[in-house]
Order: C-alpha cells, then structure tokens, then sequence
C-alpha cells in the first residue's frame, strides 16, 4: 500500500502553548482513518495541518510526496487534490446550492460552465439531494447543507478527503443523512481523515482508529482492537465517559 500522507515528528504551538506534540502518523490509499478523542486534544489542529489551514511549528507533513510544511510548495495547487469539509458548513449564502458546487471546478479551469452544471447534478445525487440545485442554501436544514458541502468538496475530485467534525453541529436526527454520504465515499474506496465524536461511525467505518490526548497520538489500532480491547488508560477512560453516557 502507498501512503497517501505521511505525518512525522509534527509539533504545532500556539504561542508558549504546545498542542501537537511529535506527532507521527501515516495515512494509506484508500484508507479510512477517524480521529477520536477528549475535546482539546489537538484533533482538530491535527486535521488542519493536513492541508495547512494551520502552520506546522516543526516537523514534515507530505501529502501525495509533496511536503506541505515546505514554504516553496504552492499550497493552492496541492489543495486542489484535498476536499475539505468543515463542523460549519461555509457554503455561500447568496449563490444557489448548484452554484456553490460548480464555483470552484469552474473558476480553477477545471471545468468548462456545462460540464460543471452536469458534474455538480450528478454530486447532488450522490449526496441525496437531487431536487436541490436551484435552492437557495437558506432553504436548506443544516444536515442539507453539510452534504451540498461535501458535494463540493468532491467536485474538485479530490485524492483525499478531510472531515473535521462534520456533524457536531447537527441536530440528531440530521446526522445520519451526512454519515450515510460519508459511508457511501468510504465504500467507493475514497482515502477519509475523519475527526468524529460519533463512535458508531468509527467502528463501522474506519480502517483505523487513532486516539489523540494531550497532544499525541496515545493508540491506534482497528476499531476492534480500540474499542473491545484498548490497552491505554486514558482510552480505556474516554471510552467508559463517552459509550457509556
């Protein structure tokens, strides 16, 4: 298996504050990867440096054998290859639900205007939402609109997908809708990094769990080995807190 990103010794500090602490941490092609652990752990952070949206203090970061922690790397170009899907969804308000999918394919010369009308038909498709190219995104519940943002993502056909928290600001009966998208790309082999505090997705989902506290990674392992048989105490810990609530 070739890696698809290739983390090591990542350190990231917000002033005298050290979130990320020699994180090492490889990522496969088509592998579904779900990050899991207590709130300010450094998840998200991690996440972030996948496509540089946060500066690595030190260390390598090498997405498709680039190394984005290189200043010189043109970050746009390798952002082209990366989908991004955020805890808010960042859709623009005063463009249509089929404009704001075809935006970025178009204005990046990916896509001529019609072949981007017909990709950006098809993605709502696969997302569910078929009916919803000429909506506006106000009309839209928030599970809606979380899946027009994956649907963007895709249309730059992205080599890999990174969700942070997708559905921590839904309310619970939307969260199933954006987790079966969700399933849907990890079935057709698309390589996921996932921060998620939904447990049920990681173990039916992931590949691999990684359990991040403190700053490092503390375990990592399928989801059977972390869920049934964790060895670390902290894990151990975090798993009675959040299975048993």
């Amino acid at each position: 298996m070739s890696a698809k990103i290739e983390v090591k010794n990542l350190v990231k500090n917000f002033g005298s504050n050290k979130v990320l602490k020699n994180i090492d941490l490889t990522v496969d092609d088509n592998e579904v990867v779900v990050i899991i652990g207590p709130s300010g752990s450094g998840k998200s952070t991690l996440l972030r440096t996948l496509n540089k949206l946060e500066e690595p203090t030190s260390g390598t970061v090498i997405v498709d054998g680039i190394n984005i922690a290189d200043p010189k790397t043109d970050m746009n170009k390798v952002r082209e290859n990366i989908g991004m899907v955020f805890q808010h969804f960042n859709l623009f308000n005063n463009l249509s639900v089929g404009a704001n999918i075809m935006l970025a394919p178009v204005e990046l010369k990916k896509l001529d205007k019609d072949a981007a009308d017909k990709q950006a038909k098809k993605l709502l498709e696969t997302v569910g939402l078929a009916d919803k190219f000429d909506a506006t995104v106000q009309s839209l519940s928030g599970g809606q609109q979380q899946r027009v943002a994956i649907a963007r993502a895709l249309a730059m056909n992205p080599d890999v997908m990174l969700f942070d928290e997708p559905t921590s600001a839904l309310d619970p009966e939307m969260v199933g809708d954006v987790l079966a998208v969700m399933k849907k790309l990890a079935k057709q082999g698309m390589t996921m990094v996932v921060v998620t505090h939904e447990m049920g997705f990681a173990k039916e989902v992931a590949d691999r769990v990684v359990f991040v506290a403190d700053g490092k990674i503390l375990e990592q392992g399928t989801p059977e080995a972390m869920f049934d048989h964790p060895q670390n105490p902290r894990l151990q810990d975090f798993l009675d807190k959040v299975l048993n609530v």
